[in-house]
């Protein structure tokens, strides 16, 4: 998944005008105009690196003269104490950018490092751990490809790339005939079920996609001997480190885990000076 480059120019602009505004006031009185510095940048805690390509937009963003160094690529484990970039360049903008870059690289590498560990727990069972659109405002895509860089894959990107019937859906048109409308599409159907019922209900109307949302094992195994090979089955909603494992073993083709992008813990990443001049 390549990150589009307007997008990710627009993403830093506004992050970077959050923060900075009408300029760094502290380094305008503490920093020589002409001072340059060498910085590196740490990692503080073992994990799964992604963002080093935003990061390096930040400071680039601010001066192009800066120079950034990767010495580590997004997807890759990083253990606590290695050096993931080099930067130089002028002082006022390495530490003008600071903040926002490590602000990416730590949410990033973050949801790449939860994703890595829920995709290891049921690596070899022919199952497909998806993200959801529980996302940052204005950071998926961002957010999505660093669970793709964890070993995750992506669901839908938005509302706009496929087509999901959840239950507000239901609530107003009836899970049958929305299935059947939706069906007019021509563009593959899933829809969202809570009980066997529902699910019946929806492999009559035609579903491609059936999600078993919040079912527990017991409804879990007797929905997928329902459904057969007569649809994909996914599960979601209460999905844990604790149980994972234990249904992707049931016999689905997809777990979805809204926690890998809106509850994954920042990763300890920090940026030191260690030489300047001027």
């Amino acid at each position: 998944m390549k990150i589009d480059e307007r997008y990710l120019k627009g993403i830093v602009r506004a992050a970077l005008d959050e923060d900075i505004g009408k300029g760094d006031v502290t380094s305008r009185y503490v920093i020589p105009e002409k001072s340059s510095a060498d910085a590196v940048i740490i990692a503080k805690s073992d994990g799964v690196l992604c963002g080093i390509g935003v990061a390096e937009e930040v400071f680039k963003h601010l001066d192009k003269g800066i120079i950034f160094r990767k010495k580590a690529e997004d997807g890759k484990r990083m253990k606590k104490g290695q050096i993931l970039a080099e930067v130089s360049g002028k002082t006022r903008a390495l530490l003008a950018g600071e903040r926002t870059a490590l602000n990416f690289l730590q949410r990033l590498s973050g949801i790449a490092t939860k994703t890595s560990l829920f995709s290891r727990k049921i690596r070899g069972c022919g199952v497909s751990l998806l993200d959801t659109r529980k996302t940052t405002p204005g950071l998926r895509l961002l957010e999505k490809y660093a669970v793709k860089c964890g070993g995750g894959k992506n669901h839908r990107m938005g509302l706009f790339d496929g087509i999901l019937i959840k239950d507000n859906h239901i609530a107003v048109a009836g899970l049958r005939n929305a299935i059947k409308n939706a069906k007019k599409s021509g563009m593959k159907v899933e829809a969202e079920t809570k009980n066997l019922g529902e699910v019946r209900t929806a492999l009559d109307a035609g579903a491609d996609i059936i999600m078993l949302d919040n079912m527990d094992i017991e409804d879990i195994k007797k929905a997928v001997r329902l459904v057969g090979k007569r649809a994909l089955v996914e599960v979601s909603g209460g999905v844990n480190m604790g149980n994972i494992e234990k249904i992707a073993k049931l016999g689905v083709d997809w777990i979805s885990v809204g926690g890998l992008t809106h509850s994954a813990e920042a990763l300890d990443i920090s940026m030191e000076i260690v030489g300047h001049s001027g």
